[in-house]
């Protein structure tokens, strides 16, 4: 298994792994514009060349980044997988001169595994409620905020 930079090239499978569990309302739907968009932000995780995993680290505001897309085909999980994903997300962002990162997830749990807490989704910068509107729960958010210094 290989952990690499996205490509354009793998922008579909991408929104394969990211919608089959948007369709079970576990994460939000990705447009293909939206991944396009974002290609750039993507790490991957690629075995016999298709893509496993994917997780997405976005610059928010002044040394914030967000993790989104965290997500793993269900027959690679439970194999570390999603932690390399986290980590290189975590180096890149100190290497950018991020100081903290965060997630919305249904799984703090997961994040709590790398130094994550708790924290009220009002400390967040508001733009990121711009994706909100697109939640089947919205406006009655079941997602959790963590948020790590790193």
């Amino acid at each position: 298994m290989k952990l690499r930079k996205a490509k354009v090239t793998d922008v579909s499978q991408i929104q394969k792994i990211i919608n089959q569990y948007a369709e079970k309302k576990i994460m939000l739907m990705r447009s293909l514009n939206e991944i396009y968009d974002k290609i750039q932000c993507f790490y991957v995780i690629e075995h016999i060349g298709k893509v496993t995993g994917c997780c997405a680290m976005n610059i928010v505001w002044d040394e914030l980044a967000e993790i989104k897309s965290l997500v793993v085909v269900p027959k690679f999980c439970k194999k570390g997988l999603g932690t390399k994903l986290i980590q290189q997300c975590h180096k890149e962002a100190k290497k950018l001169g991020v100081k903290r990162v965060f997630a919305l997830t249904y799984i703090p749990k997961f994040f709590k595994k790398f130094g994550y807490k708790e924290t009220s989704r009002e400390e967040l910068p508001h733009k990121i409620w711009a994706e909100c509107i697109k939640c089947p729960f919205f406006p009655d958010c079941n997602e959790i905020a963590v948020i790590k210094v790193l």
